[in-house]
């Protein structure tokens, strides 16, 4: 599937303004949209809006999500999850979802109540029946989702993502990400299991869809900020686009205006994508060390796009470069070999990281 990189999250739907969502998303290319909701109404709605362009559209529908009672309920029952699948076929008007999404996965026990309880082997016949063209699996936890990616079973994983996010350890709590208290110590660096998440899914050509990006809109807004300052729509939207293995963020606008909001990232500059400048300003968190990939470090003197490098370097091992980790090294247009070692990247990089040795690193890694 080729995505956009901007997509729609369904957590954010107002019931009457989805159709102009929906007409919006067509005229300027986002192609791919998360359906959670269990109730029929939306999901009535959301068939309409697609009626006549189902080709347009890449959808990621949830499995385990059903409406019982007049309210969403997560559900491990076969019977109840079947009737729920049959329902969002009915109701969006398709006889197929592009990613069916194993809904909310967010402790190891979860993942294994999934994979040995009869559910993973009903969504493994809901694609050989071509009612789901691949399987997908939504989580909060890095942990629970590194064993689901480690089985081998996961195409698409969607994961909450974004700069403040990142710093937490997994936990089968979803709320703790939210409460501003976690946030009042000190740290230093990306949480290691995260860090391993991502890399994990790039290795194993399993592509990321973000929710979260702006933390249900707390990290835009200064007051609700987990740490007391914000970001913009752009450098949000840029952090979670350099993580290794995104490939569409999931916003969950309300209207069509506040998409708009978003796709303006598509015509922004680099300096209002820059979130290093944002994120180094903070007192208490610090990425000391560690590349962010932003690329605060260009432009370099002989067109080494350091950023890359490195990303492909933590892509390896000294045992392992996966072969189309090899293959992205090789089309760069300047590659480790040629740093000249003039350190004015160093200079520039708000994390400290020593580049030079980097790209020592990664010549002796790629070979060149």
């Amino acid at each position: 599937m080729k995505v956009s990189e901007i997509g729609l999250g369904c957590g954010g739907f107002k019931r009457e303004t989805i159709k102009e969502l929906f007409d919006l998303a067509e005229k300027e290319g986002v192609n791919y949209f998360d359906l959670f909701s269990a109730d029929s109404e939306t999901r009535d709605i959301v068939g309409e809006a697609i009626k006549g362009r189902r080709d347009k559209f890449y959808i990621q529908a949830h499995i385990c999500s059903t409406w019982q009672n007049g309210q969403q309920v997560r559900s491990h029952e076969l019977e109840k999850v079947k009737e729920a699948f049959d329902d969002l076929l009915e109701r969006l008007g398709t006889d197929y979802i592009d990613v069916g999404t194993i809904h909310f996965v967010d402790s190891v026990s979860d993942w294994e109540k999934i994979r040995d309880g009869g559910i993973l082997d009903y969504i493994h016949e809901l694609k050989r029946e071509g009612k789901i063209r691949h399987i997908g699996l939504g989580s909060h936890n890095p942990e629970a989702a590194i064993k689901a990616v480690r089985s081998g079973e996961i195409e698409v994983l969607m994961f909450s993502i974004n700069p403040f996010y990142d710093l937490m350890p997994g936990s089968e709590d979803v709320n703790e990400l939210f409460d501003k208290s976690n946030y009042q110590r000190q740290f230093n660096n990306m949480d290691p299991k995260r860090h391993e998440l991502y890399e994990l899914c790039q290795k194993r050509g399993v592509g990321i869809t973000v929710m979260k990006a702006f933390g249900g809109g707390r990290i835009l807004d200064p007051e609700r900020s987990h740490v007391g300052k914000a970001l913009t729509i752009p450098q949000a939207l840029s952090y979670c686009l350099t993580r290794p293995a995104v490939a569409s963020v999931l916003i969950g606008t309300k209207n069509a205006k506040e998409l708009e909001e978003c796709l303006d990232y598509e015509s922004a500059g680099p300096k209002e994508k820059d979130y290093a400048s944002a994120l180094s300003g903070i007192s208490n968190i610090s990425w000391s060390g560690e590349c962010m990939y932003c690329s605060h470090c260009s432009p370099c003197p002989v067109k080494i796009d350091v950023a890359s490098v490195i990303k492909y370097l933590d892509l390896t091992s000294k045992d392992t470069i996966p072969p189309t980790v090899r293959e992205h090294y090789k089309v760069l247009e300047s590659h480790a070999s040629d740093c000249i070692e003039c350190r004015g990247c160093e200079t520039r990089c708000p994390f400290g990281v020593e580049i030079v040795e980097k790209m020592k690193q990664a010549k002796e890694r790629f070979g060149y």
